[in-house]
């Protein structure tokens, strides 16, 4: 199933207007011979500007490779990816450094905040590194819709996990990246706290304009998205707009889930 990118709910459709990422044809192989795994089989999939998309899939169908082949962070065997008008596939490990450094964010389940940084600290440290001035306007609205105000001169240590995962989160999106790629971000955490992180995940879509995939397991996550593409041996094999977390348990059941 090939897949064209979808207006954010309430949006009208832009047929002008390109995808924020999109895969064309990708495939992925690793190994060779009779060893050679193929996790991704002509993929063609584009993610709206402004919309929250989840990647579902069965254990091996290839989600957590489209994102990692989406973000830069992994290469394509055929095929080729675009951000925006930039195509990732031919860039050396240097231009990949440089273009996502600026242009896209990452939450990871692990959280990845250094422990002797401040939350301040670490929400900032991607501007820092990139030697960018603080938008201290851009800041404080980030800052607020996170709810981390009274946090942010404590180190992880000193935080619960999900407060960990919403610095993570501002981190991510301080920085104003084209899109943020989101790898199971509420995996480590007990549903209350998933819930605030996915709802500030929501919040920054809805409120700010953030364009955000994220690869998850969870019917319930996946419900705050406003698309859901599920993969299946390495294949797009269907899409649901505007889930429900029902809608979406039943969908991964037909796929054997």
């Amino acid at each position: 199933m090939t897949s064209t990118f979808t207006s954010p709910p309430g949006g009208a459709p832009d047929a002008a207007k390109a995808p924020a990422v999109a895969a064309d044809r990708v495939s992925k192989v690793y190994g060779s011979g009779d060893a050679a795994v193929h996790a991704l089989r002509g993929v063609s999939v584009g993610f709206a500007d402004g919309a929250f998309t989840a990647i579902m899939g069965p254990s091996g169908s290839g989600k957590s490779t489209l994102m990692h082949c989406l973000a830069g962070l992994d290469t394509v065997t055929e095929g080729r990816i675009m951000l925006g008008d930039a195509e990732l596939t031919g860039l050396n490990d240097r231009q990949l450094t440089m273009l996502r450094r600026e242009r896209v964010g990452f939450v990871f389940q692990a959280f990845n905040l250094l422990p002797t940084l401040t939350a301040e600290q670490n929400i900032r440290l991607p501007l820092d590194l990139a030697g960018r001035k603080v938008e201290r306007a851009w800041f404080d609205r980030v800052v607020d819709v996170v709810g981390l105000r009274e946090r942010l001169g404590h180190r992880p240590s000193e935080l619960s996990g999900g407060q960990q995962q919403r610095v993570a989160c501002a981190r991510a999106i301080v920085a104003r990246p084209d899109v943020i790629f989101a790898d199971e971000p509420t995996g480590n955490l007990d549903s209350r706290a998933g819930a605030e992180v996915l709802g500030f995940l929501r919040s920054s879509v809805r409120e700010m304009g953030q364009t955000i995939v994220m690869v998850t397991h969870d019917p319930v996550a996946a419900s705050y998205a406003d698309r859901v593409v599920f993969l299946r041996d390495g294949e797009i094999v269907s899409e649901i707009v505007r889930p429900t977390p029902d809608a979406v348990l039943d969908r991964l059941k037909s796929l054997g889930a």
